[in-house]
């Protein structure tokens, strides 16, 4: 029996509030040793829910053929987005000096806030596609540049005295450079001070908003329907606490995934600009992104092992 969208909105949106409590406030995720292993599985169990999700469209939603091709495509591509975002996520931490214990915390905050950011840029992202097809050369232009960028440089930084959002902290706010405990303001003397918690946040929050211009693009041209665009985004960002400290501990081993997701970046970037001429097909587009995600984690893992040799 074939369930209307409505229903798969309402099943969606329970699924995403069950995960968003499970995750962001009933697990413990923490960088020692002995939750590296529990991280893992509950980044597993996380994939395997959105995996099960796109098994449920395949049978449940009309078209779900598509569908379910779509919302698996546009998945792998933000997922592989997210996970080289959690790298910057990483630097800006060792960059701000923020204390392993504190960094639940940040990301429980920058997780949420990402989901009401991923939202409104894809609605609208779809509103100006619908209102001025041909911006769909903008955003095509958009992700070559972005791929150009992420091919080119060797290592990323984090800028963090130029940062805009900062120096308009310090410049209109009083600033703490210590750690609190998980406090983003604290009052001293009859004053307010940011701390270096909330810096750091607003740091995430930036990072997130510049990855949401390149990733909104790439999947809306994968699909422009609304409901399988927030789906496969809002999946590929829950969890990320999870998959963030299993990364943490795993970083080189993904030495070349910056490189395949800046591949991904350029061949829907030329998929959005030759739209007009050649429609390349979903099934396609997955399986180059398939490809390119595998080739880079198999190099990665290839560049680890003669390292170790040499050592």
């Amino acid at each position: 029996m074939l369930l209307n969208e409505t229903t798969f909105w309402f099943i969606f949106s329970a699924i995403t509030l069950i995960i968003i409590i499970i995750d962001l406030y009933m697990t413990d995720h923490t960088q020692d040793k002995s939750s590296l292993k529990k991280s893992l599985i509950w980044s597993g169990v996380w994939i395997t829910t959105a995996l099960l999700f796109c098994v449920f469209i395949y049978f449940y939603l009309e078209d779900g053929h598509t569908k379910s091709i779509e919302f698996l495509t546009a998945y792998l591509i933000e997922k592989s987005l997210s996970v080289d975002n959690l790298f910057v996520f990483i630097m800006i931490f060792t960059v701000m000096g923020v204390p392993k214990e504190n960094q639940p915390h940040i990301l429980k905050w920058g997780i949420l806030s990402a989901i009401v950011f991923r939202i409104i840029f894809i609605l609208l992202g779809v509103g100006l596609i619908n209102l001025f097809h041909h911006v769909i050369y903008l955003f095509g232009a958009i992700l070559i540049y972005a791929s150009y960028k992420m091919l080119k440089d060797k290592e990323d930084k984090i800028d963090y005295e130029n940062n805009f959002l900062i120096k308009y902290m310090r410049k209109h706010f009083n600033i703490h450079t210590g750690f609190e405990r998980n406090k983003f303001f604290i009052k001293k003397n009859g004053k307010t001070y940011v701390t270096s918690l909330f810096l750091t946040l607003i740091l995430i929050e930036s990072s997130d908003i510049i990855f949401a211009v390149d990733s909104i693009p790439a999947v809306i041209s994968i699909t422009k329907d609304t409901f399988i665009i927030i789906t496969s985004n809002i999946f590929a960002i829950l969890g990320l606490r999870a998959l963030y400290f299993a990364l943490s501990g795993l970083v080189d081993l993904f030495h070349y995934l910056k490189y395949g997701v800046g591949l991904i970046l350029f061949f829907v970037g030329i998929k959005m600009l030759i739209s007009e001429i050649y429609i390349i097909p979903t099934s396609i587009s997955m399986g180059v992104i398939l490809f390119l995600l595998t080739a880079s984690v198999i190099l990665s893992l290839i560049s680890k092992k003669r390292k170790t040799k040499e050592i």
